[in-house]
């Protein structure tokens, strides 16, 4: 499977799903269909709903400091967003409680119907890895590994013998991630060399597929594996290269992102999807869903106005200042920094992220199609209706 390249069906495919998310109902609370009892993420940043923040603290890391978290929950919740991630839309959908963090001590209700390990900062690959490169790691040094053991060291008591453990798992939905990115941010912020960054990818992709065999083993049946997001459109990206002046012909004349990081990250994503093919023929009594997060990211950078988004979309809503609106030494949640009037307009939040306008309509994609092969909401669970709102509330836990 090659990602895909065909920008007018991604966005004609994107403003259908954009028309039918504001026809719909917005009742959330009927939402419930039975098809998975219980969601457990894996991830980085882009998936961590708040292990970072209980593990350094509010005070250790801006996160905890609005802006973040004023769309929704109006109070930062350890979500590297201004509200909801994908894989809060997704519980939503499935009538399902917001996944609580894993480190969270505080963490109330029942958490067989769902846990997140995602931790913001999070590599594939393990940390000695980079240590023996001279890679520094910044934020934490949680791998993928590391949390399939923490997930391991909680199953015990979320089912009483190890049947009982299968059943549950089967029932299950598993998000995979986002995770790899920082296995390549890291190195590239450092300047290391395409060539280099790339020869990690085969050994990004191969940890990513052990740790789905091993979570297949233990009686997960229905995994969601995204891949990465076009890097070459990453707010920070793009300034920490505008530093280095690239030349014109790196820059996409349509979108102005940087064309050769972009190839990179159809690279990864490749090989993920032939990784995922793969697995598939080993593994046929489970369902390996590929996530595609980098063409609805790729939609909205060519046409943002068409799916509802203003007309800098490489521009942070919050920030620091700068032709991208990211500063590496006043970034959002830092004094100095600024926020945007409306974040539903903006793609990016904070330059190394997106916001929740962004995520609710790469969700919907996932629910529905095309951007889950298969769709969440097809083979894997037909019965599923589509009520996510922007304006609907509901608690957590």
């Amino acid at each position: 499977m090659e990602p895909s390249t065909n920008l007018v069906s991604i966005n004609a495919s994107l403003r259908l799903i954009t028309l039918l998310l504001f026809l719909l109902p917005a009742v959330l609370g009927s939402a419930t269909t039975g098809c998975y009892s219980s969601i457990f993420s894996f991830g980085d940043s882009l998936a961590d709903t708040g292990n970072l923040l209980h593990n350094l603290g509010r005070d250790g890391i801006r996160i905890g400091r609005p802006p973040y978290g004023m769309t929704y929950f109006h109070r930062p919740t350890g979500r590297f967003s201004d509200g909801r991630l994908i894989v809060d839309f997704i519980a939503q959908a499935m009538g399902l409680p917001l996944l609580p963090a894993y480190l969270d001590e505080t963490t109330g209700g029942d958490m067989r119907k769902g846990v997140n390990f995602a931790v913001g900062g999070a590599t594939a690959m393990e940390n000695g890895f980079f240590k023996k490169r001279g890679i520094h790691i910044k934020f934490t040094n949680v791998s993928l590994g590391d949390q399939i053991q923490w997930f391991k060291q909680l199953l015990p008591s979320l089912c009483s013998s190890p049947s009982a453990c299968e059943d549950m798992l089967r029932d299950s939905l598993v998000l995979m991630g986002s995770i790899g990115g920082n296995d390549y941010n890291n190195p590239f912020m450092e300047g290391r060399s395409l060539r280099e960054i790339k020869s990690f990818v085969p050994r990004v992709v191969s940890t990513i597929s052990s740790a789905i065999d091993e979570l297949i083993e233990l009686g997960a049946r229905t995994l969601l594996v995204p891949g990465i997001t076009p890097l070459g459109c990453n707010s920070a990206y793009l300034t920490y290269y505008y530093r280095t002046h690239q030349a014109e012909e790196d820059y996409d004349s349509t979108t102005g992102c940087i064309k050769w990081l972009n190839e990179f990250s159809m690279y990864h994503n490749g090989l993920l999807q032939a990784e995922l093919q793969r697995l598939q023929q080993l593994q046929p009594h489970a369902t390996l869903m590929y996530a595609d997060y980098y063409g609805p990211s790729m939609s909205i950078f060519s046409n943002p106005s068409a799916s509802g988004f203003g007309e800098e979309p490489l521009v942070a809503c919050c920030g620091g200042g700068g032709p991208y609106n990211y500063n590496f030494s006043r970034q959002c949640g830092s004094e100095g920094s600024t926020v945007c009037g409306d974040p539903s307009r903006y793609v990016h939040w904070d330059g190394l992220h997106m916001t929740e306008a962004t995520y609710r309509s790469i969700a919907i994609g996932l629910l529905h199609g095309p951007f889950a092969v298969p769709a969440i909401g097809s083979t894997t669970c037909p019965t599923i209706q589509l009520s996510l709102h922007a304006d609907v509330e509901i608690h957590e836990g």
